[in-house]
C-alpha cells in the first residue's frame, strides 16, 4: 500500500417518468447542438419522447444516427468520421449496453460531452466508466476503461417499462453477481479506498434484488412503472455502475469478475450460449456454482430461490447445456483469466462436487 494522487469520476443521473424535463438544466452549459447516436429499436422507443422534451429548452438536435450492430473500434471510428459529429456540441446516446458502450468510447475518447439514455435495464453501461469491445465477428475483445463516465444519464422508467422484460430478467442475474464476486475477490485483503468502497456498494446490487425482484418483474411485463420497477432499475443501472467504478479503478478486473463470469466465457464457445441465452441469464446460473463452491449454502438457497421465482436457470438444460459439454468445460476454467484474482484455487473437482450439489437440489423441486 502507498500513498497515490488519483481521482474518481462517479456518475450523476436522473430517475422518474419525466426526468426528460432536467434535459435543458443538465446540458445547455456544455452547448446547442445536439447529435443523437443509438439503436434502432432505442431510438424507435425513445427518440420522440426526447426530441419533444428538448425542444422546449435552448438545445437543437441537428442528426440522428444508428450506432451500427456492435460494440467494435472500428464502429466507433465510422460515427468519428461523420460530418454532424464533428459539428456536433454533445451527443446524446440511447439504447442498451452496446449501443452505450459504443458512443462512450467515441466522445470520452474525445473528450466530447456525452449523455446516456438508457432504455432497458440489463447493465451498468449508462453509468459506468468501461465499455466492452467486440471484433469484428461479434467475439469478445477487451474492456476499454476510461477516467470518467458519461456527463450525466437520464432514465426514463417509462421507457425502460415497456422494453421486453427479458432484458431485466436478465440484468437480474448480472447484477447480484457483483456482489459474490466483489465480496469473494476481495476477501483477506486490506483494501485500498476505492476498493474497499466498491466492494461495500455492491451489497446493494443483491439485496433489493432479493427484496423486489419477483415483483419487480411481475410488474414490468405488464408496462408497469412501480417502486419496485424503480428499485430493480436503479440496482440494475446505478448501484452496478457505481460499483464497477471503485472496483475497477486500477483498470483491471481483479475485483470486478470472478467464478460466475468464468463459468460464462467458458460456455460462449458453443454457439446456443451467443444464440438463444442472455448475459445475465448465463452469469445467474454461475453464481449458483460460485456460491457453492465457496460453501456459502444460506447464500445459495437464497439465489436458488430468487432464480426459481423469476425463472432464471438452474440447470444445464435451461442453458441448453449438455452434460458433455459441461465436462469440457471444467477443464478450461479453473485457468480463465477471471480467476486470477481469487482467494483460491478452482479447482476441476470442486466443479464436480458444486454440479452434483445443484442436481441434488433441483431434484427436490422436481
Amino acid at each position: 500500500m502507498r500513498l497515490e494522487n488519483y481521482e474518481v469520476h462517479l456518475p450523476n443521473y436522473s430517475i422518474g417518468d419525466q426526468i426528460y424535463d432536467k434535459i435543458g438544466p443538465v446540458c445547455e452549459s456544455y452547448g446547442k447542438k445536439v447529435l443523437v447516436i443509438g439503436g434502432r429499436k432505442a431510438l424507435a422507443a425513445a427518440y420522440d419522447k426526447i426530441k419533444a422534451y428538448t425542444e422546449r429548452t435552448q438545445l437543437t438536435i441537428i442528426g440522428k444516427e444508428i450506432y451500427g450492430e456492435n460494440c467494435t473500434y472500428e464502429t466507433v471510428e465510422k460515427l468519428r468520421a461523420l460530418p454532424l459529429y464533428r459539428e456536433a456540441d454533445m451527443v446524446f446516446g440511447v439504447g442498451g449496453g452496446k449501443a452505450l458502450d459504443t458512443v462512450k468510447c467515441l466522445c470520452i475518447t474525445d473528450d466530447k460531452p456525452v449523455f446516456a439514455f438508457p432504455t432497458i435495464a440489463s447493465n451498468c453501461s449508462a453509468c459506468t466508466s468501461v465499455s466492452i469491445m467486440y471484433n469484428e465477428d461479434g467475439t469478445f475483445l477487451h474492456p476499454h476503461f476510461f477516467v470518467r463516465p458519461v456527463m450525466h444519464s437520464f432514465i426514463d422508467t417509462e421507457i425502460i417499462a415497456k422494453a421486453p422484460s427479458r432484458y431485466m430478467w436478465a440484468g437480474i442475474g448480472d447484477t447480484y453477481a457483483k456482489y459474490y464476486e466483489a465480496t469473494i475477490s476481495s476477501r483477506g485483503e486490506r483494501l485500498e479506498h476505492f476498493t474497499a468502497l466498491g466492494v461495500a456498494v455492491s451489497r446493494m446490487c443483491r439485496d433489493p434484488l432479493i427484496d423486489y425482484g419477483p415483483k419487480a418483474l411481475e410488474d414490468h411485463k405488464k408496462g408497469l412503472c412501480t417502486y419496485e420497477v424503480e428499485q430493480v432499475v436503479l440496482a440494475i443501472i446505478v448501484t452496478t455502475g457505481i460499483a464497477s467504478i471503485f472496483l475497477t479503478k486500477d483498470f483491471t478486473p481483479d475485483y470486478n469478475s470472478g467464478l460466475a463470469h468464468a463459468v460464462f466465457y467458458a460456455l460462449t464457445v458453443y454457439p446456443v450460449i451467443e444464440e438463444k441465452h442472455l448475459h445475465g441469464e448465463v452469469v445467474a446460473f454461475g453464481v449458483l456454482l460460485a456460491l457453492l463452491v465457496d460453501q456459502q449454502y444460506e447464500e445459495f438457497e437464497k439465489i436458488y430461490a430468487l432464480n426459481r421465482a423469476v425463472a432464471l436457470p438452474t440447470s444445464l438444460q435451461e442453458i441448453e447445456i449438455t452434460q458433455e459439454q459441461w465436462e469440457e468445460c471444467i477443464s478450461r476454467i479453473p485457468d480463465m483469466s477471471d480467476l486470477t484474482h481469487y482467494p483460491y484455487k478452482v479447482t476441476k473437482e470442486m466443479l464436480e462436487k458444486a454440479m452434483e450439489l445443484l442436481k441434488e437440489r433441483t431434484k427436490k423441486d422436481e
